[in-house]
């Protein structure tokens, strides 16, 4: 089944400061040996950029930028996107259907928010999705911590049937 890797807003702004990502060296360290692993499998790997109008996360900013450490190579490609979905108002399903992509591994950052929100949308156009259970990650929030949003989405995803296609999870090391 030909597969493409999604790696979601895994962006300098969401890396660094106050509200940076838990984790996130560690993410970005399995994130790049996942990537090499599926480039060396001739599966596209795609990064998706979320962006604002204006102030943060604006387009070309230094935090709207690959956060420092991601290794991009020249055959990856990128897709940039407004909202929590990276399918909404993008050309990634054209881009998925023209490779022929039938399977998406997705990680990155925020898992409460872009990587839910694309891995339910993959489910309901069709894709079984592999969530890297440790490379996808959140700072938290008021009720909770980081560790806990990425455990909860890890149970929580995979228990989702009514799409069809199912979410399993996987661990980056355990990824062939």
């Amino acid at each position: 089944m030909k597969t493409a890797l999604l790696i979601i807003d895994m962006q300098q702004g969401l890396c660094e400061g106050e509200g940076r990502a838990y984790a996130s060296d560690e993410v970005i360290a399995r994130i790049n040996r996942v990537a090499a692993r599926q480039r060396a499998a001739d599966a596209p790997v795609i990064f998706i950029q979320h962006e604002s109008a204006t102030g943060y996360l604006e387009h070309g900013t230094r935090e709207w930028q690959l956060a420092d450490g991601l290794e991009l190579q020249p055959g990856d490609l990128r897709v940039r996107k407004k909202t929590p979905d990276a399918f909404l108002n993008t050309d990634l399903e054209a881009l998925l259907r023209s490779r022929e992509v039938k399977e998406l591994i997705v990680c990155g950052m925020h898992t409460e928010f872009c990587v839910d929100t694309t891995t339910r949308r993959a489910l309901a156009l069709g894709y079984p999705v592999v969530l890297v259970a440790d490379a996808h990650t959140s700072a938290g929030n008021a009720v909770l911590t980081a560790p806990q949003v990425i455990a909860h989405h890890n149970a929580t995803l995979t228990n989702i049937a009514s799409f069809g296609p199912r979410v399993r999870t996987v661990r980056s090391a355990d990824l062939s």
